[in-house]
């Protein structure tokens, strides 16, 4: 990845003022449609997880261990086979239908693809509401959105170079999928105590490296003229942030989380 600073030097005057507001005027828009999408995130989360749910014993399919009933809605989204689609159809997404939208779909539609990824998220993050009180889950957040803004602060003006650190810290989200899903047959509580623990670190390290990413590569494309891309980059910067806070978040939950 290219150094902010060394392209930065190569211009002067009021080129490189009008890349510096142009850079500004990029950055808000990745972190507005970043908030976006968390907010989209959020409401359908919150709204499936009400949807789910009954408290008429006559109409439950199921009952939580916490208590709670579930419906026929919530029985098919939390127990039946179905669970696995959506728990991993946002990951098949982002491997192999991302880069096909980046390169084909102008931005409007990079844009939509992005609200519709975080709405199947929402669905995939609604239990949640079930399992965790609205307290912790309120205060997970607000502890993951502090360290998120100190982590994007600094990988936004460090002047060293965090593009090692990216590739090791992609190698290791790799490893931690694959724990996951080994995990997933084990139900092991250390195991996933340990993915948990090295999540946060994990992605807490990206969005430092996505920040200085979206930074350098805004100026690199910035000076070659290319508009286009730069429209679509600020989505794909959103969603890289998104994917890092959103993480943080859950990985967090397992530590700060209150259960139902």
């Amino acid at each position: 990845m290219a150094n902010f600073n060394t392209m930065r030097a190569q211009t002067s005057g009021a080129r490189a003022e009008q890349i510096d507001a142009g850079l500004r005027a990029h950055m808000n828009k990745v972190y507005g449609t970043m908030s976006v999408g968390m907010l989209i995130t959020a409401a359908a989360a919150w709204a499936i997880s009400g949807l789910a749910v009954t408290t008429d014993p006559n109409a439950a399919v199921a009952q939580l261990p916490n208590g709670t009933l579930l419906n026929s809605l919530g029985g098919a989204i939390y127990l039946s086979p179905l669970r696995w689609v959506i728990m991993f159809a946002p990951l098949a997404f982002i491997l192999f239908g991302w880069g096909a939208l980046m390169r084909r779909a102008s931005a409007a539609g990079v844009q939509l693809g992005f609200f519709v990824f975080a709405s199947a998220i929402g669905l995939s993050l609604s239990s949640i509401f079930l399992m965790f009180t609205s307290y912790s889950i309120t205060q997970t957040f607000l502890v993951t959105a502090i360290a998120f803004g100190g982590l994007s602060l600094w990988g936004y003006t460090t002047k060293k170079d965090l593009s090692g650190m990216g590739t090791f810290l992609i190698m290791g989200v790799i490893g931690l999928i694959v724990a996951m899903v080994i995990n997933i047959f084990l139900a092991s509580p250390a195991m996933m105590f340990a993915i948990s623990a090295i999540g946060i670190l994990i992605f807490a390290g990206l969005t430092a490296f996505y920040t200085q990413q979206i930074k350098s590569d805004y100026v690199a494309h910035a000076m070659a003229g290319d508009q286009d891309w730069l429209d679509k980059a600020a989505i794909d910067g959103a969603l890289s942030l998104y994917i890092s806070f959103l993480n943080m978040f859950q990985f967090l939950l397992m530590f700060m989380g209150q259960q139902e």
